[in-house]
């Protein structure tokens, strides 16, 4: 019982940081004009602090994973956020555009890490068969922060300084700080895992299969949620002031999303349950650029999207984890990796229809075509598995 109790709250102190993770790295966007207009730059350049912490988190995945690999878990998680909290914190205190720019790019670069460390160590926290659950866990405090965090630090940013945000950033990384110290236990280092180099690890070629399904996959999602303002101002009619709304909506459906996903992976297989998420992620893309224009209906649709679309995050977790057998904690960080270059990749595809005169409505097509491609990757990895099983059981019946 002592043992079930003390998980809990290692568990909890995950949540923790991806709660600070998920604040960081969304609530840039609700300041960006009291950003710009602070340092004198234009909305554009203040969107280039999105795009800085973005490639901190493509860089910072694989490398800081590869340089901790010999550190245990909770030492590294907890370098990892005392990294977290200082340069969020020194963001607060940036006085222009390149400052602001640099620090946000050092504030990325424990994100991925972080996650892909944590999600690990969360299946090993997990009873069996109860992996998936751990992990939804874990990613709880990103899609909670969606709902909570991110509103109260924008909130705080324009009625104060955009400052406080960052600083808001800062105060829960003390938090995970601290409850790291104290609620995770020491998980020793697998030996196993020590011995397989990164190298190694990258020549995995099913591994970036499975990051190229999650960029592509998960860019579907992107497309949508990047022009999900515009999409409600200029094509429903909706005033300004109900994105907010909407966007909580969506952030409420991410943490059911979350937990449901987590259920798929233990019905059937996390990348069977990756391709079903994907295919009706999709689908209801293509619904919602049809109902577009009736702003009740387009306000249910931010829901159920914002379900469909984290239905997939534990499930393609435990897909990569399976998938880098000997480098676990480097295939679970290359996927965090794999998410930030679908957030980017994403946002620019929905963004051309655009520029080519089509219309805002497209975007949700771009996502729905993303989402099926995510399936035909998915499918494809399949069929390779069997053809290698067939192979190996033809090798063994002529020995």
């Amino acid at each position: 019982m002592d043992t079930i109790k003390s998980n809990k709250k290692a568990l909890f102190a995950l949540a923790i940081g991806g709660f600070g993770i998920g604040l960081t790295e969304f609530v840039i966007m609700g300041i960006l004009t009291e950003v710009s207009g602070s340092l004198g730059i234009t909305i554009p350049q203040a969107g280039h602090f999105i795009a800085a912490y973005a490639l901190g988190v493509v860089v910072g995945a694989p490398l800081l994973t590869g340089l901790g690999s010999k550190l245990t878990p909770k030492k590294m998680l907890f370098l990892l956020m005392i990294w977290f909290t200082v340069f969020n914190t020194l963001s607060g205190l940036a006085t222009g555009y390149n400052s602001l720019l640099f620090l946000r790019f050092l504030s990325g670069i424990p994100h991925g890490a972080f996650f892909g460390i944590g999600a690990v160590v969360a299946t090993k926290l997990a009873k069996k068969g109860k992996e998936a659950q751990s992990i939804a866990i874990m990613f709880s405090g990103l899609t909670v922060a969606n709902v909570i965090g991110v509103p109260i630090g924008t909130y705080l940013g324009q009625q104060f300084s955009w400052s406080v945000s960052f600083y808001l950033v800062g105060f829960v990384g003390l938090l995970a700080l601290g409850s790291i110290y104290l609620w995770m236990p020491k998980i020793g280092v697998d030996k196993t895992e020590e011995k397989v180099s990164v190298m190694k690890g990258l020549k995995n070629t099913e591994l970036w299969a499975m990051i190229a399904l999650t960029t592509i996959g998960t860019g579907g999602f992107f497309a949508w949620y990047s022009y999900v303002a515009p999409l409600i101002t200029d094509v429903a009619g909706l005033p300004s002031y109900v994105v907010g709304y909407a966007m909580m909506l969506a952030g409420l459906g991410m943490v059911v999303g979350n937990f449901l996903g987590a259920k798929m992976a233990d019905w059937f297989s996390p990348l069977k349950a990756v391709m079903i998420s994907l295919s009706v992620m999709g689908a209801v893309l293509i619904v919602n650029m049809l109902i577009a224009t009736n702003p009740y209906l387009l306000m249910a649709m931010t829901f159920l999207i914002g379900v469909i679309s984290f239905t997939v995050s534990a499930p393609i977790q435990m897909a990569i984890i399976k998938t880098s057998k000997g480098s676990e904690m480097l295939g679970s960080s290359m996927n965090q990796s794999a998410f930030n270059m679908g957030n980017a990749s994403g946002a620019y595809l929905a963004g051309l229809p655009i520029a080519f005169g089509y219309g805002i409505v497209y975007t949700s097509l771009v996502g729905a075509v993303l989402a099926f491609s995510g399936v035909l990757i998915a499918v494809a990895i399949l069929i390779v598995r069997k053809r290698k099983e067939i192979k190996h059981k033809k090798m063994a019946m002529s020995c």
